[in-house]
């Protein structure tokens, strides 16, 4: 079983920045795409990105694709979702899980972390 562990969530202003990590343990971090989904009051899950095990590719929801990047280090065991340009419609919680494909359906992800709070608000 793997063990993800999300950080990095902060009450941040519009138009601000906020790097998230999620640190992974117990499984080969290095064999499985990793997703970031988020969650707001009230409203269903929802995909954000994704990233290959290998490779780099990447998917991104339309909102955040010119504003978020996913990136990982697999030696780390460790992948981030750097944000930037950040809206009050960002606010969240953020989860990273992990899936043997690269999708934006977390049906097809399991693993998933506790989570992280982003607040974006003045």
């Amino acid at each position: 079983q793997v063990q993800l562990v999300e950080s990095g969530g902060a009450l941040v202003q519009p138009g601000g920045s906020l790097r998230l990590s999620c640190v992974a343990s117990g499984r080969t971090f290095s064999h499985y795409a990793m997703g970031w989904f988020r969650q707001a009051p009230g409203k269903e899950r929802e995909f954000v990105a994704a990233i290959s095990w290998v490779g780099g590719y990447t998917v991104y929801e339309d909102s955040v694709k010119d504003r978020f990047i996913i990136t990982r280090d697999n030696d780390k065991s460790i992948v981030w979702l750097q944000m930037a340009r950040l809206k009050p419609e960002d606010t969240a919680r953020y989860h990273c899980a992990l899936s043997n494909v690269l999708t934006a359906n977390e049906r097809l992800y399991d693993s998933w972390g506790q989570g992280t709070q982003v607040t974006v608000a003045s």
